[in-house]
């Protein structure tokens, strides 16, 4: 009886303190994220308007400019005789100091048709001398006597830029317009890389200027049909698709929101916290996104705490109940103790027979268990034959998968050998077609020697090791990648210290190690920037260091240990077995050497192969 009062009691406590450290652990994250939202919101608007008065120097530096040049006479006198190519050349040539002092992107002038008559790229491929800009906005405002303001990819140069416009004038009569192109492309290489995303879109929704390459000439909102025929006609961005950017939005406050954007079929990336911003001068809106990653490790950091602490008090309130019970419990076995006593003698006679009767019970019990026993060794002889058998099938599939893995490279390369010879044959061309067919027939050699080679996986091969040319095996394995490496477009960079260093090893299971780790590079650095193998080697004392980096993503820290298990691997399916690094690390074992991966400090993967000095 009292011990179930002490465990309803341990219950009731248990339970109050689960109940509280829910609630405090849901109200503290409520809290706290939020208080975190209007932190990032805080930083989030100054940096905005940073941005936004950034652009705004920008364009305040050359709106003045184009009304500036509209006062110029050489414009006045160019647009009042045309057809004078003296007074044009000299106009162009003028223009084209202007351009270079003002750094602008274009400058140019046009009549009141809308035909331009000089321009500061004369002298270039495509000028825009003779070309009719009249279905541009910005022409259209300034022959109303404004300022015209545009942004739009050019029709000749198809660049960015933004426009200004300014109506020439003579007597109060408009005789053409002066225009002014900027590049805005530094906007972007200027605000990159400061660790949120900036975006401005034009009345339309679209989006011109971003940190955010991809997302370049998307929308961030359904565009009405009517505002993509108008974008079209004005050829505002040719060839663009003006495809909406896949949102999930969810408001935060006072018009705040958290989204994820990501193009159209692919997946959403983290949350970020939305701010926009008006430039009513540009007609533009100005957008900042936020990532909110940091709000939610310090709502887990706090919880960790409060967690932490909910958890020691727990502990302690446990421990002085867990004290009164105890108290109680002694209390309690005094008293029956002495009861006990006075029962003992009388029960000792009763339990020696018992024991009596007990023990010839578990001497039936124990004959009944030898014999269980003789029947459990039995079986377990049985299921140990049956496991010998199915270790020995997993070790014939991993010797058939490792030769499907070690002829994968050559047969490719026979295939492209194949497919270069019956070209050059067809062309008559003998001296290359005899050459691929000996390569050809060099990697039929080559697939025979692996195939003797993979018996390693059940014995050790003997009277195989002698000294070759490491120069020579790293030739014969990018001879093997050739077409591979051709593919991808990738630059394969060898540098021997000394040149002629030798090493003692098998030269074909030698070069099937390297065929193995440059391939191996090469699929890791698919969608890559920076495409590029770099091949060190280096004599020390009585060994050679060879280094095979690539620059790729490198390798988790948490499949670091695992990469030479067999079948292991993280590629994309269908890319390879897990094999090629588990075949390469018992080739080098076997001729002495061994491979581990090594830390570096530039991106991408590093193995290091060591190997004796010849």
């Amino acid at each position: 009886m009292v011990r179930k009062r002490r465990n309803k009691r341990i219950i009731i406590a248990t339970l109050f303190f689960v109940i509280l450290g829910f609630v405090t652990i849901w109200v503290t994250s409520i809290v706290m994220y939020n208080r975190g939202l209007n932190r990032l919101s805080e930083d989030g608007v100054i940096r905005l308007e940073l941005f936004v008065t950034y652009l705004q120097g920008i364009l305040r530096q050359y709106e003045s400019l184009p009304e500036l040049l509209a006062t110029d006479e050489q414009l006045v006198s160019a647009l009042l005789n045309p057809s004078e190519d003296k007074r044009i050349d000299k106009l162009n040539r003028y223009l084209e100091t202007i351009n270079y002092i003002s750094d602008t992107a274009d400058t140019y002038l046009m009549d009141k048709e809308g035909l331009t008559i000089a321009a500061s790229n004369w002298n270039e491929d495509h000028p825009f001398v003779g070309r009719n800009f009249s279905f541009r906005p910005y022409f259209v405002e300034a022959m109303k006597g404004q300022l015209g303001r545009y942004f739009a990819l050019g029709t000749t140069s198809a660049k960015r830029g933004y426009y200004f416009a300014y109506p020439v004038r003579k007597e109060g009569e408009i005789l053409g317009v002066v225009v002014i192109k900027i590049n805005i492309d530094s906007v972007e290489q200027a605000w990159a890389g400061k660790g949120e995303s900036f975006l401005v879109t034009d009345p339309d929704g679209v989006v011109f200027i971003t940190t955010n390459n991809d997302w370049r000439f998307h929308t961030l909102t359904p565009m009405r049909e009517e505002a993509r025929r108008r974008i079209v006609d004005s050829r505002r961005y040719p060839n663009a698709g003006l495809e909406q950017l896949t949102s999930v939005e969810r408001e935060f406050n006072e018009g705040k929101k958290l989204v994820h954007l990501a193009l159209s079929g692919k997946r959403f990336k983290n949350t970020s916290l939305l701010l926009s911003r008006d430039m009513p001068e540009a007609g533009w809106n100005v957008h900042i996104l936020m990532e909110v990653d940091s709000v939610r490790k310090t709502v887990f950091w706090v919880n960790l705490m409060v967690g932490t602490l909910l958890l020691l008090g727990f502990v302690l309130v446990l421990l002085l109940l867990q004290r009164q019970l105890r108290m109680a419990e002694l209390s309690r076995i005094r008293q029956e103790a002495q009861k006990a006593l006075e029962e003992a003698n009388e029960q000792l006679e009763n339990r020696v027979q018992e024991r009596t009767r007990e023990l010839t019970a578990t001497n039936r019990l124990l004959r009944r268990e030898i014999q269980d026993r003789q029947r459990t060794e039995e079986d377990l002889r049985k299921t140990r034959n049956e496991l010998i058998h199915a270790a020995k099938m997993a070790v014939l599939g991993q010797m058939s998968a490792g030769i499907n893995h070690e002829l994968n490279q050559p047969l490719a390369a026979i295939r492209s050998y194949t497919d270069n010879g019956m070209q050059f044959l067809d062309r008559g061309r003998l001296e290359e077609t005899m050459y691929n067919l000996e390569q050809i027939g060099e990697l039929t050699e080559r697939m025979a020697q692996i195939g003797v080679q993979l018996k390693l996986f059940s014995r050790k091969a003997k009277g195989q090791i002698r000294v070759v040319a490491l120069h020579g095996v790293l030739d014969g394995a990018l001879e093997i990648l050739k077409p591979t490496i051709r593919k991808a477009e990738v630059d394969v960079s060898i540098e021997l210290n000394p040149d002629d260093v030798e090493v003692k090893a098998n030269h074909v299971m030698l070069q099937q190690v390297f065929v193995n780790l440059i391939g191996n590079g090469i699929q890791a650095m698919e969608g890559c920037p920076k495409l590029q193998i770099a091949i060190r080697a280096e004599a020390r004392k009585d060994k050679v260091i060879i280094l095979v980096q690539d620059s790729g993503p490198g390798i988790n820290n948490n499949d670091r240990e695992s990469i030479f298990d067999p079948f292991f691997t993280t590629k994309k399916s269908g890319q390879g077995l897990g094999l090629g690094l588990t075949i390469s690390d018992r080739i080098l074992r076997e001729m002495r050497g061994s491979i581990q991966y090594i830390e570096n400090d530039t991106q991408g993967a590093c193995f290091e192969v060591t190997l004796e000095k010849a």
